[in-house]
């Protein structure tokens, strides 16, 4: 049995508390972790009551080392699964952390789709298939990637996708601006229709647009 005699805050980007057992420094722990264990000065631990507190330590830095991941973005279970993998996280520690962050409804694959498609939609426009394509990849149902991509219709998204583009070859002919816009639209995932659909709506406009500069 081994008797605290310290227990020493850090501060920084990572706090911890250091542990010092009977005057020797023992171990460091997550704040979270020696706050829930109720530590303090002449508390007595047991070999096994350590490695309870070494199980629930990993636990909480798995936690917060997901946590920091989803503060830059949202992330799908799979993602979040991979990166705690790289950074030396066992398996059973990264099922108990996702299984904390699903019930606390940080984790929802459902919402991450949802996330995904409106983004792609808002800042780089993809075909609905090409999207779904992303989320298969990101470890995401089938199911679940159909139901969140079944918002997007593909003529107004390649319709949006090629704005940009259109507008770079205004100066081109028809087969020149229709064989590079088609490639351009090719590449994001649409198919024949919606851009055969795209390309003949953005000649028209980019047509009407001289005509009105000519007048």
């Amino acid at each position: 049995m081994a008797v605290i005699t310290r227990l020493v805050g850090s501060k920084g980007r990572t706090p911890k508390v250091k542990v010092y057992l009977d005057g020797q420094y023992a171990f460091s722990l997550e704040p979270a972790v020696a706050l829930e264990a109720g530590l303090r000065p002449k508390c007595e631990l047991d070999d096994a009551q350590i490695e309870e507190l070494s199980q629930a330590n990993r636990l909480r830095m798995a936690i917060s080392a997901a946590e920091r991941l989803i503060s830059f973005r949202p992330r799908s279970e799979f993602e979040l699964r991979q990166s705690l993998a790289r950074k030396g996280f066992a398996g059973d520690v990264i099922m108990q952390a996702l299984d904390y962050l699903r019930l606390s409804g940080v984790v929802d694959d459902t919402a991450f789709a949802r996330y995904w498609t409106e983004n792609r939609e808002t800042f780089r426009p993809r075909g609905q298939r090409m999207v779904q394509a992303e989320l298969r990849r990101k470890g995401v149902a089938m199911d679940v990637a159909q139901e969140a991509t079944s918002v997007i219709d593909d003529g107004e998204s390649s319709y949006m996708a090629g704005l940009k583009k259109a507008r770079l070859l205004r100066g081109c002919d028809y087969k020149e601006f229709s064989l590079k816009l088609a490639q351009y639209l090719m590449r994001r995932g649409y198919d024949y229709d919606a851009i055969r659909s795209s390309i003949k709506r953005l000649w028209q406009e980019i047509a009407q647009e001289k005509e009105g500069l000519l007048e």
